[in-house]
């Protein structure tokens, strides 16, 4: 079972970190998610992966430590309110700028404005 939880927390922190690193907002708020769902994960499993057992303290090899568990149902309610605010501020980009790239700018726009890649036309 540790080894599917493995499998599962490196595939969601490489596809949230692949996504985040997106030119559009729509898949940087998903890569967000998918990173949040990671490390919540990987929080999960930091306390003993026991299934089956009753919730009455036993022995200390079957005991599985609540303070992980009450770390994700916290990080869970700020993973929700960070992405609706990501939501929200990437809905006014889109509305203020017309575009929803990350950088402000579409594509090969910002190389054309800027060939020699400096700072202002100096001018």
């Amino acid at each position: 079972m540790e080894l599917v939880f493995a499998l599962v927390i490196g595939t969601l922190t490489a596809t949230g970190v692949y996504l985040l690193l997106r030119g559009r907002t729509f898949p940087v708020v998903v890569g967000l998610t998918l990173l949040s769902y990671g490390v919540n994960l990987f929080l999960f499993s930091t306390g003993r992966l026991v299934a089956g057992q009753q919730p009455i303290i036993g022995s200390a090899e079957t005991y599985t430590d609540p303070l992980p568990q009450a770390l994700v149902l916290t990080a869970i309610v700020i993973g929700f309110a960070m992405t609706a605010f990501v939501v929200v501020m990437s809905l006014r980009s889109l509305a203020d700028h017309d575009d929803d790239h990350v950088d402000g700018f579409q594509g090969d726009d910002a190389r054309a404005a800027n060939p020699n890649g400096k700072e202002g036309s100096g001018q």
